[in-house]
């Protein structure tokens, strides 16, 4: 009986079993939200829009099926389409960060003589679409 009364933990017996701390909807809604058959559906949906040149759905998948995300064995049959998202708006992100760093670091000093054709701010001048020039 000692070693219980030397347990700083007033219950023991109690413990956090993972289907009491898994979610019981699978996206930020709760009840409002869908049901796990129409998530697969919309999961399923904007994770292979996003290939179309939209990877910001990667990033709303992720962020309506969060519950999904957080926890790794809940919704098993929504998961995949949640962390491929994830993983491919991660790689878009870091692309688009590289090259927009490129350009705002680099600028003439990296690329040159090609930079007057590179940059965008002087294609009225160069089309002749400016009157003054």
């Amino acid at each position: 009986m000692e070693s219980q009364n030397n347990n700083p933990n007033p219950n023991p017996l109690h413990r956090n079993s993972l289907p009491s701390s898994m979610p019981v909807w699978p996206t930020i809604d709760g009840s409002l939200g869908l049901s796990e058959e129409e998530s697969v559906t919309y999961a399923r949906r904007f994770y292979n829009f996003g290939f179309a040149l939209l990877p910001l759905l990667w990033a709303v998948n992720c962020f309506y099926f969060w519950p999904v995300l957080r926890h790794s064995h809940s919704f098993p049959r929504i998961r995949p389409y949640i962390v491929r998202s994830a993983f491919g708006f991660a790689v878009f992100a870091t692309v688009l960060c590289s090259w927009a760093l490129t350009f705002a670091i680099g600028g003439e000093r990296l690329f040159g003589p090609v930079w007057d054709q590179l940059v965008m701010y002087n294609l009225a001048d160069r089309l002749g679409l400016t009157s003054w020039s």
